[in-house]
């Protein structure tokens, strides 16, 4: 199991980094990248032509303001695509979540909130687990904690009033 994850600037990671805090909960290989799709696109297509012979099975993209990164990506591989659009200072990452988002037919890209770094890791983890039983078992377990977590503040609150 390994996952490629690309973000379009170093100003992006400290978001990506509670992706990779999922993907290191659940015990998955990674690849992390600072890749252009403006500013580095040769790069971006080679790592997009050869992301499937590396191992990769899913590729999560970050990027803000223009952020081609992940639909530049998706045109070139046959592998899913996550878009994490990031905050930009311009539109609050308004800007970034429509140009993820706004994907033509035959493309697509799974998008997740602007900022949505957890849930784009759990999307790879969700996607993998298709294939891998074993990931099934662990995504499932998480949710059963999640909902004990949920549980736990409902008996706080109604203790409270």
């Amino acid at each position: 199991m390994k996952v490629g994850i690309i973000m379009g600037s170093i100003s992006d990671k400290d978001i990506v980094e509670k992706t990779i805090d999922v993907l290191k909960r659940f015990d998955i290989d990674m690849e992390v990248r600072v890749i252009s799709a403006h500013r580095t696109p040769f790069e971006a297509a080679e790592y997009a032509r050869t992301a499937e012979e590396r191992g990769i099975e899913v590729i999560i993209a970050a990027a803000g303001k223009a952020a081609h990164l992940a639909g530049v990506i998706a045109g070139i591989t046959p592998l899913p695509v996550i878009g994490l659009p990031i905050k930009s200072s311009t539109m609050d990452g308004l800007d970034s979540l429509l140009s993820i988002v706004q994907m033509p037919k035959g493309v697509p890209v799974a998008t997740v909130a602007i900022n949505g770094a957890e849930n784009a890791g759990l999307l790879a983890v969700q996607i993998l687990s298709v294939k891998y039983p074993e990931l099934r078992k662990k995504f499932k377990d998480y949710k059963l904690e999640m909902a004990e977590e949920v549980k736990e503040m409902d008996n706080k609150i109604k203790e409270i009033y």
